[in-house]
């Protein structure tokens, strides 16, 4: 009886360590997979940064600690939920705040799914656009106030709008 409990709790402690790593041990970037790289945070508190150097002809990714902290985060290592919910990829080189232009990539990122259940990207991603004297927050307000206004437009015509016929064949 107290071997089958055993085995259980070392199943579910096997199980939880596979889907949690940072919880059962202490991130080192430099120890990381590459595809875990990007948008984790060491035990420091520091960024992990994925890198690419070309040598030969080939490029190599490194995975290491930048100089960045993270204020009250550590040991965390984003989900691919998350990095899915706000429209990224975990082979992301280095920290940039270009996908910021992209409307499509701030749709995701505000989102609620993304904005409400994914602090450490907001977090990155807010630092991003202040380092371009911006506000992730306002930037927020103008995708969401831009998605209201089309939806308001869409109620108020009442009728789709018309769609010109498909040329005829002959």
């Amino acid at each position: 009886m107290a071997s089958s409990s055993l085995i259980v709790t070392l199943c579910l402690l096997a199980t939880f360590s596979v889907l949690l790593p940072s919880a059962f041990a202490n991130v080192i970037c430099e120890e990381l997979s590459n595809d875990l790289c990007a948008f984790s945070i060491s035990s420091s508190g520091k960024r992990c940064l994925l890198e690419s150097n070309s040598q030969g002809g080939l490029t190599k990714y490194l995975c290491r600690t930048s100089e960045v902290v993270v204020p009250d985060m550590a040991d965390w290592i984003e989900t691919d939920e998350c990095v899915h919910m706000c429209g990224l990829d975990r082979n992301t080189v280095g920290f940039s705040s270009d996908a910021l232009l992209e409307w499509s990539f701030r749709e995701k990122l505000c989102s609620d799914n993304c904005y409400n259940t994914c602090p450490n990207i907001v977090n990155l991603y807010s630092d991003l656009a202040a380092g371009e004297g911006a506000s992730l927050p306002e930037m927020c307000k103008a995708v969401k106030g831009s998605r209201d206004r089309m939806m308001l437009e869409l109620k108020s015509e009442g009728t789709p709008r018309s769609i010109a016929p498909a040329p005829a064949h002959h």
